[in-house]
C-alpha cells in the first residue's frame, strides 16, 4: 500500500520502464527539469487500485525552466531527441518560462512554481534524478490528496479565481474516474462531485 513519500518513491524506482524514461529524459540536462502529471499520478492511482497493467499514458509531461531560450521550436527539437531514444513514448516537452503566457498568468519563477499553478493538486507532481541518478519527488500541494485518491483544485482554479470552468472542464474531459473507479472528485467550491 501506498502512503508515504518513501513508498511512492520505492514504486517508482522498482519500474523499469519509468526509469528509463526517467535516464532518457536527464539526457538532455536541461535546467529545472521534471517529469510530471500523469507520469507520477497514474502509477500512483494505478497501484491503489492494485491494476496489474499500466494505464495508457496520453502523453511524457517533460518541463524545464530556461528564460533565455523560450522559442517553442526549442522545446520540438527536444521532443524529437528524446523520439530517438524512445520513438514509441508520446513525448511533450514544455519550458515553462514561457507556459505563464498559455495559462494566462504571471511569469512563473521556476518550474516548480509552474508545477504548483497545474488545474489539480494531484498533477502537480513531478519526478526526475539527481547527479547520483536518485529519484526526486516534488508535490507543491503535498501527496495527501494523490494517495486518498481526492481530486481537487489547485487554489489558482477554485471558486472565484476565475479559472473555475478551466477544472471543470478538465474533470469532465478526463473522465479520471472512469479508469480509477476509487477516486473523489470535488468542484471548485469543495462539494464531492463524484465517489
Amino acid at each position: 500500500m501506498l502512503e508515504t513519500r518513501e513508498a511512492v518513491l520505492q514504486c517508482i524506482r522498482q519500474d523499469s520502464w519509468m526509469m528509463k524514461i526517467l535516464k532518457n529524459a536527464q539526457t538532455l540536462e536541461l535546467p529545472d527539469w521534471w517529469i510530471c502529471a500523469g507520469f507520477v499520478r497514474s502509477k500512483i492511482w494505478d497501484q491503489l487500485h492494485n491494476f496489474s497493467v499500466r494505464t495508457p499514458l496520453a502523453d511524457i509531461d517533460v518541463i524545464y525552466f530556461d528564460s533565455a531560450a523560450t522559442d517553442e521550436r526549442i522545446e520540438k527539437e527536444y521532443e524529437k531527441r528524446l523520439a530517438g531514444l524512445s520513438p514509441h513514448i508520446p513525448w511533450s516537452v514544455k519550458n515553462q518560462a514561457r507556459m505563464h503566457q498559455v495559462s494566462k498568468m504571471s511569469p512563473y519563477a521556476s518550474s516548480v512554481d509552474g508545477m504548483a499553478k497545474f488545474p489539480e493538486t494531484v498533477t502537480a507532481l513531478g519526478v526526475k534524478l539527481d547527479e547520483k541518478g536518485e529519484v526526486v519527488l516534488m508535490a507543491p500541494w503535498g501527496l495527501d490528496d494523490v494517495l486518498k485518491m481526492e481530486v481537487r483544485p489547485t487554489k489558482y482554479y477554485t471558486k472565484n479565481s476565475g479559472r473555475e470552468a478551466i477544472y471543470a472542464q478538465r474533470i469532465a474531459a478526463k473522465n479520471w474516474a472512469g479508469t480509477w473507479p476509487y477516486l473523489k472528485i470535488f468542484d471548485t467550491d469543495g462539494k464531492l462531485i463524484s465517489d
